[in-house]
C-alpha cells in the first residue's frame, strides 16, 4: 500500500470515491495511468478541492440566508425575560428538529428576543451544512403577491419552500388579506412534514384570525404549523428598550474626570469685611 511522507496509508479506492463525489472527471479518466509516486500529490489535490468547496458552499449559504446582524446567544441576558426556557432554546440549537421536520414557534411581545433566537438557530444550521432562509413575513407575502403570472409565482413559491430551514419572522405585526393568507398556506403546506419552518409571532394562535381577517385557511395554517412543532412562549419587557434606557442613562452621567470636586471651606475675608 502506498504511504505519504508521514507514513499514513493512501487508500486509492477511497480517494477515487472522493474524486467522483467532486466530479473530477479528468482525473478519473486517467486514474489507472497515475504513477504510484504521485498518489500523495493526488490526495493533497483532492483535500484542497474539498476544503475549497466547503468554504465556498458556506459563503454561498450564508449569503443566501439573509440572516443579517444578530446578537449571539452567549451574549444574551437570560435573566431579563420574565419567562424564557433556556433549556428549550439549547435543545433547538442541537438541530434535532431538522431531520424530524418539526416546526418551531416563538411567541412573545416585541423585543424579547424571538428573532435573535431564530437567527442563531438558522446560522448554526448553516454552519452545520444546512441551507436556511430568514425572511420577514410582510416581505415574503408581499413578494409572492407581486408576482406577475403563474410561472413566476411557482418559481417564488419554490424559492421559499426549498431551504432546509425557513424562518418567517414577525407574523402578527400587520394584517393581511385573503390573498396573502392563501400564499402563506401554500408555503406551509409545501413544507409540511418535509422541512421545518420557524415562526416568530407576537400573537397567540387564537388571535391569528385578526391577522388574516375573513381568511378561510387560517385554521389550516395553524393546524399544519402546530401538528409537529415545539412552541416557546417568551414573556417580559422589551430588551431593546432596556438597552436604550441604559445607553441614555450612560450619556447623562458625566465621566469621573469631569465631575465637580467640592472645594474646601476657607475664610479669605479681611478684618474690614467683618
Amino acid at each position: 500500500m502506498t504511504t505519504d511522507c508521514d507514513g499514513d496509508p493512501i487508500r486509492r479506492d477511497e480517494l477515487r470515491q472522493r474524486a467522483g463525489a467532486l466530479k473530477l472527471h479528468g482525473l478519473l479518466a486517467h486514474w489507472d495511468e497515475t504513477p504510484e509516486a504521485q498518489w500523495p500529490w493526488v490526495r493533497r489535490l483532492i483535500e484542497c478541492e474539498e476544503l475549497e468547496r466547503r468554504r465556498r458552499g458556506l459563503e454561498r449559504r450564508l449569503g443566501a440566508a439573509r440572516i443579517g446582524r444578530f446578537k449571539p446567544l452567549a451574549d444574551f441576558d437570560w435573566r431579563w425575560p420574565a419567562q424564557c426556557d433556556q433549556g428549550t432554546v439549547s435543545g433547538f440549537m442541537t438541530l434535532g428538529f431538522i431531520p424530524q421536520a418539526a416546526n418551531l414557534i416563538l411567541v412573545g411581545p416585541n423585543g424579547v428576543g424571538k428573532s435573535m433566537i431564530a437567527q442563531n438557530i438558522a446560522h448554526h444550521a448553516i454552519m452545520q451544512g444546512h441551507s436556511a432562509l430568514f425572511v420577514n413575513a410582510a416581505h415574503m407575502l408581499g413578494d409572492l403577491a407581486a408576482q406577475d403570472g403563474d410561472n413566476a409565482l411557482r418559481r417564488r413559491l419554490k424559492h421559499y419552500a426549498r431551504p432546509d430551514v425557513l424562518v418567517v419572522d414577525e407574523i402578527g405585526y400587520l394584517s393581511y388579506g385573503n390573498r396573502h393568507a392563501d400564499l402563506l398556506f401554500n408555503i406551509i403546506n409545501r413544507r409540511y412534514e418535509l422541512k421545518p419552518t420557524i415562526v416568530t409571532t407576537n400573537r397567540p394562535f387564537a388571535e391569528w384570525s385578526e391577522v388574516f381577517p375573513n381568511a378561510a385557511c387560517v385554521v389550516s395554517i395553524v393546524d399544519r404549523l402546530v401538528h409537529h412543532s415545539e412552541i416557546l412562549v417568551i414573556e417580559g419587557e422589551s430588551y431593546r428598550m432596556k438597552e436604550a434606557k441604559e445607553r441614555a442613562a450612560g450619556k447623562k452621567k458625566p465621566p469621573k474626570s469631569q465631575r465637580a470636586v467640592p472645594a474646601k471651606a476657607t475664610d479669605n475675608s479681611s478684618p474690614g469685611d467683618q
